[in-house]
């Protein structure tokens, strides 16, 4: 991808990309939208070319389950490293989930990682806020507050943390009626999964690992379907790891309740049976489950009874990870390896084309989210947030070569599909020929559409 240098207010025109895996399109991309979509288009004086051939473009990823760590934690993660890491990994909008310390339960809160993000310029970072007051799970957070501020809050969870009590669930989703904002759940029964490291099963009878039953997922979500059907309300169901959670949704769905669900992209490769080696990289939240639950969350996605792909992209410091099992914290690495492992799990197998990977990655996050303007169509018209991916790359991961700060990935050392090209965020290249390019400054955005 060579071409000159562009003049500032001038454009790109990507040149034999193919939208959604069709017949080879020009996009010519000025002020931050899609203004031509067509063979042939010729460039104009300053525009730079990025030559697409043998590329696919798709509408820049979403993801509905980011954790940045930021502001208190930022020996795990800041706004800047992970915005990095998501740009490299095809993303163009992330929601930063609210257990960052202070925990992002205040209007203040949530300005400051608005703010952050707007600083970095390499995504757009949208706050999720907290359900309860320091998502202790005794009093509702200002909801209002921050779904008014100039965060524009619109997600909310307690995220790492069930909100288990139902009388105080059932008022979170009576509120954000208000602001058509949506609940998402954790789904976990505490009691159920005290003292718990892992799936329980076969392999956490053998290892001797007390276990955490796939039924502390499912009766939360039981509940929380009936109590969204309940106040007619949107639910949205974080990581769901369990056949008997996609049956319940799929019962849900058939019955019009609006619940919404996502999967991430470890819990569509990776099974329990990983445990066996005692490696605290495999240790997350829900915990890995087993093959039939992984055929059964693949299957989900693809008939759309799981809505969406969301990392959970949950950074640690090398000492939480490096020491034994049962003190290792929970969580995986994800923003870079998300669009290769949606690709090796869903798209190699058949079981998606491009058109319904673009639906789980960026269309169906974006409408979750309430985020008018990223997910949309490649027309022209549109807003340029598109990413480039190259389908048939190889690479071979390796944590210490990435932008985010940890290194906890579940995939180090394994070979998986594609690669992003270039990330272009509300039309400026965040990333070029693989790498970071630069963010997008406030003087670029004051040419940039911002709607």
């Amino acid at each position: 991808m060579t071409g000159a240098e562009p003049t500032p207010g001038n454009g790109y025109l990507i040149r034999g990309a193919s939208p959604l895996g069709g017949s080879r399109q020009d996009l010519l991309i000025r002020n931050g939208r899609i203004v031509r979509v067509g063979a042939g288009a010729a460039p104009e004086p300053g525009t730079r070319v990025i030559d697409a051939d043998g590329l696919i473009a798709l509408p820049g990823m979403v993801d509905l389950h980011t954790h940045l760590r930021e502001p208190g934690r930022e020996d795990a993660e800041t706004v800047e490293t992970g915005s990095r890491a998501a740009a490299l990994g095809g993303f163009t909008a992330v929601h930063a989930m609210a257990n960052s310390s202070p925990v992002a339960d205040t209007a203040g809160v949530v300005e400051q990682v608005y703010s952050l993000g707007q600083r970095a310029g390499w995504v757009e970072v949208r706050p999720v806020g907290a359900v309860t007051v320091g998502l202790a799970g005794e009093r509702m957070a200002e909801l209002g507050a921050m779904a008014e501020s100039r965060a524009r809050v619109r997600v909310f969870s307690d995220d790492g943390i069930c909100v288990s009590d139902p009388v105080l669930m059932r008022r979170a989703l009576e509120y954000v009626k208000a602001f058509d904002g949506v609940i998402a759940q954790h789904a976990q029964e505490p009691r159920l999964t005290e003292g718990a490291q892992m799936n329980e099963g076969e392999v956490s009878a053998v290892l001797g690992l007390t276990g955490w039953p796939a039924v502390a997922e499912e009766s939360i979500i039981a509940r929380d379907v009936l109590l969204a059907q309940h106040v007619n309300s949107r639910l949205h169901v974080c990581h769901v790891s369990t056949a008997g959670s996609v049956e319940i949704l799929r019962w849900a769905k058939a019955r019009g309740i609006r619940v919404t669900a996502e999967v991430t992209p470890h819990h569509l490769l990776l099974t329990d049976d990983l445990v066996r080696s005692y490696n605290p990289v495999y240790k997350v939240n829900p915990p890995l489950r087993t093959a039939d639950d992984v055929q059964a969350l693949r299957e989900a996605l693809a008939d759309g009874t799981i809505d969406a792909v969301g990392t959970d992209h949950a950074p640690h410091p090398s000492e939480h990870k490096e020491c034994e099992w049962a003190q290792a914290a929970m969580g995986m690495t994800g923003l870079e390896t998300a669009l290769s492992v949606v690709q090796h799990t869903m798209v190699e197998t058949g079981l998606l084309d491009w058109e319904g990977f673009a639906r789980v990655t960026s269309t169906r996050p974006a409408e979750i989210g309430r985020l008018a303007h990223q997910g949309r169509p490649l027309t022209e018209g549109e807003p340029a947030n598109v990413v480039l991916v190259d389908p048939a790359a190889r690479w071979t991961v390796d944590p210490n070569k990435m932008a985010t700060m940890g290194r906890n990935s579940p995939f180090a050392g394994i070979e998986l599909p594609g690669r992003v090209q270039a990330t272009f965020y509300r039309g400026h290249p965040t990333v070029l020929d693989g790498a970071l390019n630069a963010p997008l400054t406030p003087a670029a955005k004051e040419t940039a559409w911002t709607g």
